[in-house]
């Protein structure tokens, strides 16, 4: 049976992946975030949350969602210290770290590396940012997270991602030029945009970014906030 996999965008890097019944939230950011006000976030009930990093405009809801969802909360080592002050208890919290791969019910997922900062909103060190890979049966998906454009990407080359999640918004990650070399570097043509239209620095033309990678022989999705895709 072929694996069913799925993606709501929630608006900025916040998307929800469901892996086969299995729902995996990452980077929640929706409250604080006006494009996404249509979104009832009580509704969003998690089995897992992930986090690239600890910048507020990626974890602001992280635990008012984990709360509502007793969802469990997947961070690199520094950060997920921050998640066990905000009252999640160390049962639900997974920590680990570059290199590693962890073996969950619904797959495996391997985190990998990203270009960018990492501090927690109360302003301590947050450790590194990530990404991560999905690794869902057959199926490779590639999580960014926020990141610059690295040559640490061409490690992903021969894994065969079938979806890269890459942000193209620019000022504080890659922007659309960037994600199109980044793309190549992982060897990826079916691309989902994040980060971007959130705040006035980020703000892009989209449909220059879609015609862009369609002359670059990629596949750009900009899903509207709560549309749903099958990916």
């Amino acid at each position: 049976m072929a694996d069913q996999i799925s993606v709501t965008y929630y608006g900025q890097s916040c998307v929800a992946f469901n892996f086969n019944d299995t729902e995996v939230l990452l980077d929640p950011f929706i409250t604080y975030n006006p494009l996404a006000k249509g979104i009832d976030i009580d509704s969003i009930q998690p089995d897992y949350i992930f986090l690239s990093h600890g910048h507020q405009d990626h974890v602001a809801d992280m635990a008012l969602i984990q709360k509502n969802s007793n969802a469990t909360v997947v961070a690199i080592v520094e950060t997920a210290e921050w998640v066990r002050k905000q009252g999640v208890v160390s049962e639900k919290v997974v920590e680990f770290n570059f290199g590693g791969t962890l073996r969950l019910p619904f797959g495996m997922v391997k985190m990998v590396y990203a270009l960018h900062t990492n501090s927690t909103p109360d302003g301590n060190y947050g450790g590194f940012p990530c990404g991560y890979v999905f690794f869902i049966g057959e199926r490779r998906i590639y999580f960014a997270g926020d990141t610059g454009l690295t040559l640490e990407m061409k490690l992903l080359s021969d894994l065969g991602l079938d979806w890269a999640f890459l942000p193209i918004g620019g000022h504080y990650t890659m922007d659309m030029f960037d994600a199109v070399r980044a793309a190549e570097f992982v060897n990826c043509k079916n691309i989902v945009g994040i980060h971007y239209d959130t705040f006035p620095p980020i703000t892009i033309d989209k449909k220059e970014a879609v015609t862009l990678f369609r002359e670059s022989g990629l596949r750009l999705e900009l899903p509207s906030i709560g549309e749903k895709i099958i990916l």
